[in-house]
């Protein structure tokens, strides 16, 4: 399994909207794609315009090419994309251990 693991930073004050976009947008679309295991969002406490978003996939692939060179990215981006303040940066893992 890798995780995704895209560090967002959005417009101030843009919040409120953000959190439902995001949502939406995992469950309308990120959703569909194959390899797609689900996802955690955290939302930043210190710096309220930061959220990490983790999606779990089955493969590297899965994401990289499935999704990100397949129609469905660009509904996703339409959905969110208008929020973000710079492009976020996204990096991949793969687990080396975890609590019980």
């Amino acid at each position: 399994m890798i995780l995704e693991l895209a560090d967002i930073r959005i417009a101030p004050g843009q919040q409120a909207a953000f959190d439902e976009a995001i949502q939406r947008g995992l469950a309308t679309v990120i959703s569909q794609t194959k390899g797609f295991r689900g996802f955690k969002i955290n939302k930043g406490v210190e710096s309220p315009e930061r959220y990490l978003l983790m999606i779990f996939w089955d493969t590297l692939e899965d994401h990289t090419v499935g999704f990100r060179q397949g129609p469905l990215f660009a509904q996703w981006r339409a959905i969110v994309g208008p929020f973000f303040a710079q492009p976020p940066q996204v990096e991949h893992f793969t687990l080396l251990a975890k609590s019980q």
